[in-house]
């Protein structure tokens, strides 16, 4: 009986897992936009200094501050010729008060499994309403940046298009916040990670903004995915900001856009 039932809830999951790679793989025909909502949500609660600085810091967020995301995203997809004005729009949800956990160290597939559901169980039941019902949902999780000086490796599910993206609480790191969201964004929209996991070196050549350049380095931008711009062969830095960074080729294929590409 329990064998049955096991087998029936999972040929559920199953089908509904199908179901959902199905949409995504329509939706990345682009014919219309994505909305983006995001929440935050200030990690440090529990800490009542830290947590007075993130929330201030948060309250004065507005969807203004998440404009230059859609902007960078137009710039980016007009270089590849997508015919869309605006593939990205970013709207500013709600706070949210309940912190997603975060996925699990090992490399259970089991275990990963079950926090992806759980993960899209905490999406629906944290999901203020926006403006437009959204297409994906990130979660910025606001630290503070003297009590969590380095910030854990954010998370995004392509399946069920939701994010746990870590960020700073402080307005001195807004530009490269928006680095990390987008780069997550994209995740969202089945696009890989292009840098070594250990070293965080981007991977040539589809981790460098500029992979047949001469001299190779320093290279000038970074490839979103890749992360960071190659200053030589063993050392790479982050971003300041978009404007440092650029969608590659292999990038563009994996999120549906036009296979005629333009170098920057």
């Amino acid at each position: 009986m329990w064998k049955s039932l096991r087998i029936f809830i999972l040929l559920i999951i199953l089908g509904t897992v199908v179901q959902q790679t199905f949409l995504d793989k329509a939706d990345l025909d682009w014919k219309d936009n994505f909305y983006v909502a995001v929440y935050p949500i200030n990690v440090d609660a529990g800490n009542p200094e830290a947590a007075t600085e993130v929330n201030a810091y948060i309250n004065t967020l507005t969807r203004n501050d998440f404009e230059p995301v859609a902007a960078y995203f137009a710039e980016e997809a007009a270089r590849y010729d997508l015919g869309m004005r605006r593939p990205v729009e970013v709207l500013l949800g709600d706070e949210v008060h309940e912190i997603p956990a975060a996925p699990p160290k090992n490399n259970s597939l089991l275990d990963t499994i079950v926090w992806s559901l759980k993960f899209r169980l905490f999406a629906w039941q944290n999901s203020p309403k926006v403006s437009v019902k959204p297409d994906i949902k990130l979660y910025l999780l606001y630290h503070h940046p003297k009590i969590n000086p380095v910030l854990s490796h954010s998370t995004a599910l392509n399946k069920g298009r939701i994010g746990r993206v870590n960020l700073f609480g402080e307005a001195k790191y807004a530009k490269q916040n928006l680095v990390i969201l987008a780069h997550e964004l994209l995740h969202t929209l089945t696009a890989t990670d292009k840098y070594d996991l250990n070293s965080t070196h981007p991977i040539f050549p589809d981790g460098f903004a500029e992979p047949d350049k001469q001299p190779l380095y320093p290279q000038d931008f970074a490839e979103l995915m890749g992360g960071r711009v190659p200053i030589n062969a063993s050392h790479a830095e982050i971003p300041k900001s978009l404007a440092q960074t650029i969608i590659g080729h292999k990038t563009a294929q994996e999120i549906g856009w036009l296979k005629s590409v333009q170098t920057k």
